[in-house]
């Protein structure tokens, strides 16, 4: 589980949705989408849902810290990398 949190948020007229998940709550954001646009109470459309679950899922893909690779040679390897001779 991911320890890191993802945060979406519309402010549509007098109405804020806020939508809290980790990565492994993905799913459970997509569905939460779902039942806002389907809730004729709510301002929040399917389009709404669309373009917030593009988000859910850009969100969760994106990772948090961008890791890099470490590696190291010895001065012949270089010289065969450079051509250095």
């Amino acid at each position: 589980m991911s320890g890191d949190i993802n945060v979406l948020a519309l402010v549509k007229g007098e109405e804020r949705y806020v939508i809290l998940f980790n990565d492994d709550q993905r799913s459970e954001a997509l569905r939460t989408l779902g039942r806002f646009a389907s809730n004729p109470e709510l301002s929040f459309n399917w389009y709404d849902a669309a373009v917030l679950s593009q988000k859910v899922r850009h969100l969760s893909k994106k990772p948090a810290v961008k890791e890099s690779a470490t590696y190291s040679v010895d001065n012949n390897e270089m010289e065969d990398l450079f051509d250095l001779d």
